[in-house]
Order: structure tokens, then sequence, then C-alpha cells
């Protein structure tokens, strides 16, 4: 197979996956990671369905992933007096399988061991030669890879070094979260709403979650001072426990509700995958989209012997209908409306069975809506049982 070295941009869950199937194709991959180490805790991600539960199959995972998943956690809406109003079964917001994202990134990691991962550092340049890619590097030397993968996030830098600025490619839909650890336990999972604003403790997602509406802000990305302020100002004069929430709050990440509209996944040799070609926050695909399409481009790359032109084109063709998932729907104003009567239209979804029943049933037939080929020279004979896992890395 050509086009064996490979640089892979972001860590967190794209980048791995990608990384465990192109080792087993026989490519010497190199993942490069801003962050300093693997991400511990974050958010719980889910999978829905036979296709994300069978790709975790085929790389050997789903038994562990099992082991560590969270259970799903039903979690009751309540008014400023604390009256429950509603509860949002745990099948909603945890999909088939929920899994903390920090501990599926380590079962990823741990099955990568014969990569090459380089925390702490980012791509600063991408020249496509013709013949490769000239990577430059924010403290490493300069190096040259067959191909690259932009699996570096929403905010990806690939993306912006090869296909323009963020502004063209990513769409601000009103609402921002955040995601903040608290001081003390936090009590049963319950969900506040006031118009345009959301906070929820001892959740699915975090210690503390929250969703507001609001404007495109400016503000350092990289700065956590910044992100708590913002979401101090956001939350001022709230009623329920906001007050006794934030006074608690540390370790806040905030961002934006965006969703990303590129026209193509790829330029020359140079490739997007997971939420920096079709990102939606909250979008509750985007960590299965992320896994199938590790695995689809992975197997592309394998049947067309590393003709790049060929594979990547296969891979958009085969991947843009099923990832049309993340060109719908904005988590925003359902889990924080503007108004109280939209508030009110929200709550009343749970209470409606029939209704909620078809949203379910909806969201199980998008996660499937794919044909999954064997991909022989990825998973050989092990496609139906699943590949043999590899020892723990000791990374």
């Amino acid at each position: 197979m050509k086009n064996t070295t490979v640089l892979i941009s972001g860590a967190s869950i794209a980048g791995p996956a990608l990384a465990y199937w192109l080792d087993r194709a026989g490519c010497t991959v190199t993942v490069v990671e801003k962050a300093p180490g693997p991400r511990p805790g974050g958010q719980a991600v889910d999978f829905k369905g036979t296709t994300h539960l069978t790709v975790l199959e085929r790389m050997g995972i789903l038994d562990e992933v099992r082991r560590r998943q969270t259970g799903g956690h039903d979690q009751t809406v309540v008014d400023a007096s604390g009256k429950a109003l509603t509860v949002i079964p745990g099948e909603f917001t945890g999909g088939e399988l929920e899994i903390h994202r920090g501990d599926l990134a380590e079962i990823l990691h741990a099955r990568t061991r014969g990569c090459e991962y380089v925390f702490g550092d980012s791509v600063t340049s991408l020249t496509d030669t013709g013949d490769g890619v000239h990577v430059t590097f924010d403290r490493g030397a300069p190096r040259t890879f067959d191909l690259v993968v932009g699996a570096d996030g929403i905010h990806s830098t690939v993306r912006r070094l090869v296909f323009g600025p963020e502004s063209d490619h990513v769409r601000h839909l009103g609402h921002y979260y955040a995601l903040a650890s608290l001081d003390g336990p936090t009590g049963d999972a319950v969900m506040y709403n006031e118009p345009g604003r959301m906070v929820a403790v001892g959740g699915p997602k975090a210690t503390a979650f929250f969703v507001f509406a609001s404007e495109p802000l400016t503000y350092d990305r990289y700065s956590a001072e910044e992100q708590k302020s913002l979401l101090l100002n956001a939350y001022r004069g709230g009623g329920w426990r906001i007050p006794e929430v934030l006074a608690g709050v540390h370790d806040v990440y905030l961002d934006s509700i965006s969703r990303v509209e590129v026209e193509h996944y790829s330029r020359g040799r140079v490739v997007l995958l997971g939420d920096s070609a079709y990102g939606n926050t909250l979008g509750g695909f985007g960590t299965g989209l992320a896994v199938v399409g590790a695995y689809v481009l992975a197997g592309e790359l394998a049947a067309a012997n590393g003709d790049h032109r060929e594979a990547f084109a296969r891979y958009e063709e085969k991947f843009r209908p099923y990832a049309k998932v993340s060109k719908s729907g904005n988590a925003g104003p359902f889990l924080a409306p503007r108004t109280r009567a939209g508030i009110r239209a929200r709550n009343q979804l749970f209470r409606t069975g029939p209704l909620l029943r078809s949203m379910l049933w909806m969201t199980d037939r998008f996660a499937t809506r794919i044909d999954l080929e064997d991909y022989p020279d990825l998973v050989g004979a092990s496609s139906s049982t699943g590949a043999p896992e590899a020892p723990p890395s000791t990374m």
C-alpha cells in the first residue's frame, strides 16, 4: 500500500479511532495534539444502533466500553421552587451505550500503542507538494507526510490552514454551552430553565452543565478565566439554585453551539474527519459519526491501496449522506428555549409517550443509515466477532 505515512491532528476520539485502523492497515501513524496529554473525564458521549456498535465490535473494544458505561441517567426538570415538572429519560440523553469521553479516549489510546503520539504541539502550516505534505509545528521540527488528516474538532486548525478561515465553515446557532465541575455533592440529576438559560447538575453531561442563548462572543478559547467570567455574566440574576451553583463552579469549559459546513471533505492530500468536517455541537451523533467515519476512511484507503484521490472521493461519497444528520437540528433552542411557552412545550414532549417514542425511533434510524463494508484489509475474518484487542498502552 502506498501513502503510508500519515499525520493525524487531534487525539480526542476521531483521531485515535482512525489511528487504530490505519495501524492495522500497515501505515506509520503520527498523532499530534495541542493538549499536554490525553484528556481525562469530560462529558458523557454515547452510541446508538447497530452501526455504531458494529464498528466498536470490529475494533475489539465493545466489551470494554460496556464495562465502563455510565448506565445512563434520568433527569428531572424542576421549576424555581424545586418542584418536578417532567422527567427526561436516560435513553433520550444517553443513547444505547453511554461512556465518559475521557474513558473512551483512554481505551482508544491503549489500543494504538504502535502509533506515535506528540502531545503539547500543534500544526502551524501545511504545504501540499504533490508528492507529500510538508508540515511545520509550533514546537517540533518540520516533517513531511504522505497524507494529513484533520481530526481536530469544530475549531480545526487543519481545516483553517487548508480550506480557509473558520468563519467560512462554522455557523453559530445562537447558543453557548459550558461544562464545569462543582465543589461538594450535587445530589439528584436535575435541570432548570429560565427563558434563554438552562442549568443542570448531577446529570449525564458533566457535574454542572449550562446552555444559554447569546450572539457570537469574542474571547480567548484557551483562557479558563475568560470562559468562567462569561458564564457568570450570562447567569447573573438567575433563580432556583443558580447563585449557589455559580459560587461552586471551577474547571469551566465554554464553547458555542455551532454547525460545520464544508463543500468537500478533502483537498489534495489533506482530509477532514469527525467534527472538523461534520460537527454539530450537542447534536447527539458526534462521537458515533467520528468512530464510523474513521472506519470508512481507513477502509477506503486500504481498498484503494493508498490511492488518496480514489479513497477520499469514495469516503465522501459513502459518508456524506450518513453525516447529513449533523446538518439538521439545533440543541440550543431545545435545551434553552428563549420563551416560557417554549419551555412548557419542550417539557410537554417528555409527557407524551408516543411522540417521545417516535423521536427515539427516528434517532435510531439516523444512526444506522449506512451500509458498512467489511473492508477485509482491516478486519479480515474477524468482522463478525470483533478484532482482537491490542495489549494496553504504556504511554
